[in-house]
């Protein structure tokens, strides 16, 4: 643990070393090493770290050492994962980050976006903490520890996919599971120095959590250290599940020498807008593009203010069917006394707002056309924004026991970027391209691109790493 700026990390000349998922997958293609030596390197790192971040819901360690050196088939075989407490895998339990399922039994079934995910050769290490079904962007438990960010413990991990990221970022394995239905890919990445795509709406197979959603703002992803294994990933995922109504992303193994037009804009909607050092960033991402040869537009805010009244309004819908549901439809042991504020204001929120339903609905269904004709509009290929309006804040400013009233209000302010591309299905990419000196925390830079050009993020990706390649938690 570093004292001075209370980082945390398991980097170290084991034999993953600062290999990414690919780097792994060829070691063990050419058998220079062994799945289970990978496995086990992967378990040592986590054991190391885990005391800290609190990341880890569920291990099946033993499972993984046992059964690592049988994961012969698919690109990545071999290479560890943990999976998100969301997505259902046989023989684990699944809590939604929530003590309202503190009883539940081990799942029956794999869900089948964890068949596309497995069917590429990863093995599963278990479960990786989010907050309770996702509905807030900080790892954050009422009464319990929270999920740190190895770069600086006393701020927050981001969220939903915070356990997800910490361990990435920590050095415990490469790559990890992720979901996101309002930012939750994009922020974690971002408070943690990673790469976090959302893809294009369909691009993957739909978790059956998300089957009745009435918008569907909900996907599923991975989040990684390097732009390589996020392409990779997409690519292999592709032969298991090819959305025929999507242009391919297909294999993309570096930036080319494509130019895009990038409008950027530091506000959003309403009176949200970032703050000084997240500003900076921004202005430095611009330069940092300008000087690649990209072509960059000031912009308004791409975004109607009605949006996020309605989106909360969304968000209060699903806490609504959540809390009156979930016992029936997720798990018989849900016990709906335990649930956290958050949940039960959301829930509450929705209900005084129940007969604007149809009109918010109806609105966020449409958002895909207006994005489309907003791009158009404006001659651009992608927008550029900060992914959140400041860096990540401390633990407790989010905090899951605070009043509904005081803490919401601070989410939307700080995450009022990321869940416009959630309604309108568009693919969005946070990258690490700014840093906070002070608090030793990274800055993410979000770009949103057309309808099924998620391949054109990946490539831009590429060619921002090459040019300014990440910042090491080790380095």
């Amino acid at each position: 643990m570093n004292k001075k700026n209370e980082s945390i990390h398991s980097f170290s000349n084991d034999i993953l070393g600062e290999l990414d998922a690919v780097g792994i997958a060829a070691l063990i293609k050419a058998k220079e090493i062994s799945p289970k030596e990978v496995i086990e390197a992967s378990i040592n790192r986590a054991k190391l770290v885990e005391p800290h971040l609190n990341a880890v819901v569920t291990n099946r360690y033993e499972e993984a050492l046992a059964t690592a050196n049988e994961h012969t088939e698919g690109f990545f075989a071999g290479v560890p994962i943990f999976i998100k407490d969301m997505t259902l895998v046989e023989g684990i339990p699944t809590y939604f980050g929530s003590k309202a399922f503190a009883n539940a039994k081990p799942a029956t079934k794999t869900d089948r976006i964890a068949q596309q995910i497995f069917a590429q050769g990863f093995v599963n290490m278990g479960t990786s903490s989010m907050p309770e079904f996702g509905f807030t962007c900080s790892t954050e438990f009422p009464m319990e520890d929270p999920t740190r960010n190895p770069w600086n413990l006393k701020h927050s991990a981001g969220g939903s996919s915070g356990g997800a990221a910490a361990l990435v970022a920590a050095g415990v394995l490469p790559l990890a599971h992720a979901a996101d239905g309002g930012g939750s890919i994009r922020i974690p990445a971002a408070c943690n120095g990673l790469v976090g795509l959302k893809v294009t709406r369909g691009r993957t197979l739909l978790s059956s959590l998300f089957d009745k959603q009435l918008v569907e703002i909900a996907g599923d992803g991975v989040i990684t250290r390097t732009v390589r294994d996020t392409a990779y990933f997409y690519a292999e995922a592709e032969k298991y599940y090819k959305n025929k109504k999507l242009k391919p992303i297909g294999l993309i193994e570096g930036p080319s020498n494509k130019k895009f037009t990038i409008g950027y804009t530091v506000d959003s909607l309403k009176d949200y807008t970032s703050d000084k050092i997240t500003k900076e960033a921004l202005q430095e991402t611009v330069e940092l593009l300008e000087y690649m040869g990209h072509t960059l537009i000031p912009i308004t805010s791409p975004i109607p203010d009605q949006f996020m009244d309605d989106f909360v309004n969304l968000w209060g819908l699903s806490a609504y069917l959540s809390k009156k549901f979930a016992k029936k439809m997720i798990d018989p042991s849900f016990e709906v006394d335990k649930l956290s504020k958050l949940t039960n204001g959301l829930a509450n929120h929705f209900r005084k707002n129940m007969l604007k339903a149809p009109f918010f609905i109806t609105r966020l269904r449409q958002s895909k056309r207006f994005y489309a004709k907003m791009l158009k509009n404006l001659g651009i290929d992608m927008v550029l924004t900060p992914t959140t309006a400041h860096p990540a804040p401390e633990l407790g400013h989010l905090g899951m026991d605070l009043d509904f009233e005081e803490m919401f209000p601070r989410m939307m302010r700080w995450a009022c970027f990321t869940p416009y591309s959630n309604a309108c299905g568009a693919p969005s990419i946070s990258l690490p391209t700014g840093f906070d000196e002070k608090n030793n925390i990274p800055i993410g830079m979000m770009f949103w691109a057309g309808y099924g050009e998620d391949a054109d993020l990946i490539d831009l990706a590429y060619q921002v790493e090459a040019a300014q390649p990440w910042r090491k938690i080790n380095g």
